[in-house]
């Protein structure tokens, strides 16, 4: 039974109070009654009675109390000595019971483009990373009463989400050639990771997570000049790879076609030769120079 009232006390339920402008019409009428009432008595000979009709105006400024606005993209939560009553998101001019609590909360979407951190990434190395949140309140009540500032919160929460992702992947896959995801190279499917993560996260709090992309990634300062000369290394070879493979198959070309056409005749030797200087002009990354030769093949 406990566990039933606890679920209805803690779900989110709208209210629609009354009119303002009525109220506020009325406590006008209150407080100019208040005023004028006391003026006649004294002037009829009552004088003895006008303390009393006071009570008016001071019940007329109490009830004015009660009167609030709700701008468009705006909520007000309202509580009564502890009690959550409801909360009001249709817009207007409104009044309640004076002496409750009201609480307003923006349900705008609001931008969380948190500065970049320092995290260690899968293989341990230092990076930073920083992201770019979209997100809004969706629930009132869990908004002002599950946590205690619903965008600290999200601040917090932020910055876990964004640690535990990049702990559980590496920067690029220079390190670890088998990761089919990385930071990096993950895109949009890193993007969805990441707001997955953070909509459990901040689900406790009433937040809805409208997007979230990673905004800045780089590697720390103290290892980012070793790991751009890693990484020009690394495509160095991997560009000497193409060239050399493209060499041999135009070596292998280049043999078969003068074998083919009887334009010449070489033994191994001369082969060997040939194979040797058309790899080294073709693999050189600089011009080669020419040199003709006037006598024969063996000279």
């Amino acid at each position: 039974m406990d566990n039933k009232n606890a679920k209805v006390q803690g779900a989110e339920k709208f209210i629609n109070p009354a009119n303002g402008w009525v109220a506020l019409f009325l406590t006008l009428c209150g407080l100019i009654a208040g005023v004028a009432a006391p003026v006649a008595l004294i002037v009829n000979g009552y004088s003895e009675l006008w303390a009393i009709l006071l009570v008016i105006p001071l019940v007329s400024l109490i009830l004015m109390c009660g009167l609030f606005v709700v701008n468009p993209n705006e909520s007000t939560v309202i509580t009564f000595f502890g009690k959550y009553m409801g909360t009001v998101v249709k817009n207007g001019f409104f009044f309640y019971n004076p002496f409750a609590t009201k609480k307003n909360i923006s349900l705008r979407a609001r931008n969380l483009n948190g500065e970049p951190i320092k995290v260690n990434d899968l293989m341990g190395n230092p990076i930073m990373i920083g992201v770019v949140l979209v997100w809004r309140v969706n629930d009132t009540f869990k908004a002002s009463f599950e946590v205690d500032d619903y965008s600290r919160f999200v601040d917090v929460q932020s910055e876990a989400a964004i640690r535990n992702l990049a702990g559980a992947y590496p920067y690029d896959n220079l390190e670890n050639e088998d990761a089919s995801i990385t930071l990096r190279n993950g895109g949009e499917e890193v993007n969805e990771l990441l707001e997955k993560s953070l909509s459990e996260r901040l689900a406790i709090a009433g937040i809805e997570v409208m997007e979230a992309r990673i905004s800045y990634l780089a590697y720390a300062p103290e290892i980012a000049s070793a790991m751009l000369q890693r990484q020009q290394a690394t495509a160095m070879v991997a560009a000497r790879h193409k060239i050399v493979e493209g060499a041999v198959g135009m070596v292998q070309m280049a043999l078969e076609q003068l074998s083919e056409k009887e334009i010449i005749e070489l033994d191994e030797e001369k082969k060997a030769a040939m194979v040797s200087n058309l790899m080294v002009v073709l693999t050189s990354d600089r011009a080669a120079t020419p040199v003709v030769n006037t006598g024969t093949l063996y000279q």
